[in-house]
């Protein structure tokens, strides 16, 4: 990393000293860090900083990604107060505006953006924020030492105050906020100025606890579907079942004559009902009859069960495109002169994202529909802002989002249609509209993972040897729908839809990772945990069948591929001892599986029973080994493992959409299965705490679930369930 990397440049205008206390900003954007005095300029908006000491001693400093159930409201101030060396007691966290020039993260993934996805967060701004809160303490340090006339170096602090140990004296933060001096630039840090990792106070405590849990518990958190605002009317929306559609018919006049009704509105997006009552909207809401003509919709064909034969056919048609996914050695040459080749065809079905709060905004739009102000709970604020000022015809700038708590987000809150709906409906009623979608048209508008489509090829020598593997994935590709421009800047490489697909830690001299685009016109979207869910699924399936060819256990078989790498083989060895892997369970079996996810390893044990009449899948007992690195909060950390396996385990044991005329045909959880309390196992995490820099918690719980899941089944029945989700109708043909 270079030193304009390493360091931040802040000119005299990222200060601000006001009779409040004392202000520090800093620019975290782009790939090389920028001036904030630039980010001010291009922006011509009030400048908004980190950290803030009042001269009571309050520090309030910004989280700039959103809270939705994650911990990043607690995590990232606490680790910009780690360096501050401030008392956590006087922190007072909050969000940052959608600013990415002034907020963007430092991800190899995303870098200079400022967004909620992919267990990014942390990683993104951990260096980031250690040198903004070195560069504060160092700032508060130098005006003490000029106000007692002592060397800096005679300075230390603790718990927000600077001490002055031979002449014991000590000032607090606030105390010096009221003189301090600002320099022209912040002073340089650079690595070796950062406290050491043993040094810490605050980073890995456990009895540090998120500061957003005792709103959710005393019920004074505000999520977007609590929002009020004077004025408000209450929207409802029967949205359009693809893109493309058109309202043929619709029953406006009837619909109008209901009670507190005020608008029936047809639009690109759907029929929206507008009214002065919530109750109003959704009872006119349902009293809709619309006729839609679906002859310019590009997914009204689609039928997710007579699309498969299709799906099938292309991965083998030689003429489709292929993409290279990831290569290494030549896969071809070393199939076509194994002595052994396995193949074998996998399948995931969609997935809707289920999160508890369904899709909602408030909107309030100018009389002259050139600005506006958007209560939301989203992923993505600059994209939320942008897309919505896109659809006024107007400049982000023009556009205050108001983040809120988010009630899950799991991908669905990335792209921004309901804040969009809801500034179009306010734009034509003049009024501040509340847009509320109930679960079943939350649903109807799902953003699902796409179905995807596997060709597993694997190649032995003569003496056994894994000598070759190719994955092939057939699907719509995710980027092409979330995050158009990267998708065509990179020439239509799908980085959502195609992790996990590279076996980076594993020892294969020949392997190739390829994918086929279909093109169905489905609203396809990231989904938790993104490609890994399904690709991982499939390559650690495949990898026990290879396993089983060559006559090896499993666990020893992917102890030998990652000998070169030891802290795979710690997380693999460490989920074996946990489970006992050695140990015999009359009636059950276990299956294993190993994930590497943006650089946090994980390996999971399931202990799975089937009960062959039913075909339902038991799993007692999941175990999972994770080494994220460096963790910030231990006891969050656990929690998110917890809730990532929860989801894992859904989506691999029965969560499935299917589509009939490019619509959706699931209405609610009654035909849409997620996981119940009676069918979780008893969950068993250890955490591997390293030197590491942090890499990323909150999905890291789901790529192994479902291998492990169908890999136990394999070993207790000898049938292989190739289809996710592994539901017990499928189970049941399997055995038959």
């Amino acid at each position: 990393m270079n030193e304009q990397m390493k360091n931040l440049e802040v000119s005299r205008r990222s200060f601000v000293k006001s009779a409040s206390g004392l202000t520090f900003a800093f620019a975290l954007s782009g790939t090389l860090l920028g001036r904030v005095s630039e980010a001010f300029a291009a922006e011509g908006a009030k400048l908004n900083a980190w950290v803030t000491i009042g001269h009571d001693d309050s520090i309030t400093i910004l989280c700039p990604t959103s809270e939705m159930g994650q911990g990043v409201l607690t995590a990232l101030p606490l680790i910009l107060a780690e360096e501050l060396d401030a008392d956590w007691s006087k922190v007072k966290c909050e969000f940052a505006p959608g600013n990415p020039r002034l907020y963007g993260g430092q991800h190899k993934m995303f870098p200079g953006a400022q967004v909620t996805l992919a267990s990014v967060s942390v990683p993104a701004y951990y260096m980031p924020l250690r040198r903004a809160g070195a560069q504060a303490r160092k700032v508060l340090l130098d005006n003490a030492a000029e106000q007692w006339k002592v060397p800096v170096a005679e300075l230390t602090t603790d718990k927000s105050k600077v001490v002055h140990a031979k002449s014991k004296r000590s000032m607090s933060y606030g105390e010096i906020a009221k003189f301090a001096k600002i320099p022209a630039e912040l002073p340089t840090i650079a690595d070796g100025d950062l406290k050491p990792q043993k040094a810490f106070k605050l980073i890995g405590r456990n009895d540090i606890k998120r500061v957003d849990v005792p709103s959710k518990v005393n019920g004074t958190a505000k999520y977007g579907i609590d929002v009020q605002i004077p004025g408000m009317v209450y929207a409802s929306l029967l949205h359009a079942p693809m893109d493309g559609v058109k309202v043929e018919s619709v029953n406006s006049d009837d619909v109008k004559k209901m009670k507190d009704v005020t608008h029936v509105l047809t639009l690109p997006f759907g029929v929206a009902v507008v009214a002065n009552t919530v109750e109003a909207s959704r009872a006119a809401r349902m009293a809709l009859r619309v006729k839609w003509d679906t002859s310019a919709a590009k997914a009204a064909p689609f039928n997710s069960e007579l699309a498969k034969q299709e799906y099938a056919a292309k991965a083998k048609d030689p003429n489709a495109e292929v993409k290279d996914v990831f290569k290494t050695g030549d896969a071809d040459t070393a199939l076509a002169g194994a002595k052994k080749v396995l193949e074998a065809a996998y399948w995931s079905e969609h997935t809707y994202h289920a999160q508890m709060e369904p899709m909602n905004a408030v909107a309030k739009v100018s009389e002259d529909g050139t600005s506006a102000e958007i209560w939301v709970g989203t992923q993505v604020q600059p994209l939320a802002s942008a897309v919505v000022a896109g659809v006024l015809k107007t400049t982000p700038d023009k556009i205050k989002i108001h983040l809120q708590l988010l009630g899950g987000g799991f991908g669905r809150r990335i792209w921004p249609d309901a804040p969009v709906q809801a500034a179009v409906l306010s734009n034509i009623v003049k009024k501040p509209v509340k847009l509320l979608l109930t679960r079943e048209d939350d649903l109807a508008a799902a953003r699902p993972r796409p179905m995807t489509y596997h060709v597993m090829k694997a190649g032995l020598d003569d003496k056994n040897n894994l000598v070759s593997w190719h994955h092939r994935l057939v699907a719509e590709n995710v980027d092409a729908v979330a995050a158009p421009p990267r998708f065509q800047a990179t020439g239509g490489r799908d980085y959502i839809g195609w992790v996990g697909m590279s076996q980076d830690f594993y020892k294969i001299p020949n392997l190739k990772a390829d994918a086929i685009r279909e093109q169905r016109g489905m609203r396809v979207h990231a989904w938790r945990g993104i490609g890994a869910g399904y690709n991982k699924f499939v390559s650690e399936s495949f990898l026990d069948e290879v396993a089983l060819a060559r006559g090896v256990d499993p666990l020893d078989y992917r102890l030998e591929l990652t000998k070169d790498h030891p802290r795979a083989q710690a997380v693999i060895k460490a989920v074996a001892e946990m489970a006992q892997w050695k140990r015999k369970r009359p009636g059950r079996a276990l299956g294993i599986a190993f994930s590497d996810y943006h650089d946090t390893l994980t390996a999971g044990i399931a202990e799975v029973s089937v009960n062959k009449a039913t075909g339902k899948i038991k799993v007692h007992d999941y175990w999972i080994a994770v080494d994220p690195g460096l963790v910030i909060q231990p006891e969050n950390a656990q929690a998110q493992i917890e809730s990532a396996i929860v989801y894992g385990l859904s989506g691999a044991l029965s969560e499935e959409l299917s589509m009939k005329d490019g619509a959706v045909q699931q209405s609610n959880f009654n035909d849409y299965h997620v996981l119940r309390m009676s069918d979780m196992p008893e969950l068993h995490i250890k955490i591997i705490v390293s030197d590491n820099p942090p890499t990323g918690m909150g999905e890291v719980g789901i790529p192994t679930v479902a291998p492990a899941i169908g890999n136990a089944v394999a070993q207790l029945t000898g049938k292989r369930l190739r289809h996710l989700p592994m539901s017990p109708d499928r189970v049941k043909k399997a055995l038959a």
